[in-house]
């Protein structure tokens, strides 16, 4: 079986596993207090223009995000995300586990809008009963969203400028955040990215490291004692090392752009295969993820040879699914899935 499913299925890059042979025997302290995490922390700030920036590995993407909301908000304060945000939608409520309320809007296209942000901050700025209701004091937001989409630069200006008017801290989930920046015909940077928000993360888990992601904050506020939140978040490993290395061998010469957007690529590639073939897209992705309505009889000549993942049936004989491009995929896999898409 050839595996569209996700793109985390397979280990890490080559390049990752060689640096962690190179130094398995050497030994180094412990908690991220080492050469490694520093000299990636150190790449981290030039590739996003920000040496100001506060760098932290954690372990995995769902700790990255309860980790970074707890550390941010108040016991009564709220972070604003779309419906089908991670931290709601694919989380087991571990936001809400650890105190702070979601509260979800409808999303269109999988993206929040700023006016839908101003709307929910005014109503609590006018609000006779405060005192009653969590007060909305984050955004989340995912770069790309969950369906694959991208914020444009003037999108995410205008919700900046939404959080500066009332307050609030802008969270950005960048678990796949090198597939995002290599959209085609996206206009965002990395250092846009870094510009606008308080607070976002570096995905690797999804992105070509073996597990981990970077959590590089940027307002001053939210600098203090974060590694404290780490620790009590169970989001700190022992053998920070290993997170630090695998961060400065994806970025110290851009490696992590490279097979991001080589996936990108291939994912437009595949999309046009799907698009000849006259089977719509649910939604017009830039990125490596890819949704699909299938017949019933596509779907099932597809599963023979393919695993991809089902997202929602469309009605009685239609399904939406998900086919994801990795920085592991191989040329000659979607080679395959573009003849057998053509011969459906």
């Amino acid at each position: 079986m050839i595996r569209f499913n996700n793109d985390y299925s397979r280990g890490a890059h080559p390049a990752i596993l060689k640096a962690l042979a190179d130094t398995n025997d050497t030994s180094y302290n412990g908690y991220g207090i080492d050469p490694w995490c520093e000299k990636a922390a150190a790449e981290i700030q030039k590739t996003v223009g920000r040496p100001d920036a506060d760098v932290h590995f954690v372990i995995g993407g769902t700790q990255a995000n309860f980790t970074a909301i707890a550390a941010c908000l108040r016991a009564y304060q709220s972070v604003i995300s779309p419906v089908t945000g991670h931290i709601h939608a694919h989380e087991t409520g571990a936001v809400e586990h650890g105190g702070h309320k979601i509260l979800t809007l409808p999303a269109e296209n999988g993206k929040l809008s700023a006016a839908q942000i101003a709307a929910v901050a005014e109503e609590y700025r006018v609000s006779p009963i405060q005192e009653h209701i969590t007060q909305p004091k984050m955004v989340y937001i995912s770069f790309p969203t969950e369906y694959g989409t991208v914020y444009s630069l003037r999108e995410l200006t205008d919700i900046r400028a939404v959080c500066d008017e009332y307050g609030l801290y802008l969270f950005i989930d960048g678990a796949r955040l090198g597939y995002g920046l290599a959209a085609a015909g996206g206009d965002v940077t990395i250092q846009d990215i870094a510009r606008l928000a308080d607070i976002f993360y570096i995905g690797g888990t999804k992105c070509g490291a073996l597990f981990g992601e970077a959590i590089v904050i940027l307002n001053p506020e939210l600098k203090p004692n974060f590694r404290s939140f780490i620790k009590q978040n169970g989001a700190m490993l022992a053998k920070g090392w290993l997170l630090g290395l695998q961060f400065y061998t994806l970025f110290h010469d851009g490696l992590y752009f490279d097979i991001t957007r080589r996936a990108v690529e291939m994912a437009m590639d595949l999309k046009a295969a799907f698009t000849a073939k006259g089977i719509p897209s649910y939604m017009d992705s830039p990125t490596n993820q890819q949704f699909f309505i299938l017949t019933k009889r596509q779907l099932a000549a597809l599963e023979e040879k393919y695993v991809f993942e089902p997202d929602h049936p469309v009605d009685g004989d239609h399904d939406c699914v998900r086919f994801c491009v990795s920085w592991s995929t191989l040329p000659e896999e979607v080679e395959a899935l573009k003849a057998d898409v053509a011969a459906l």
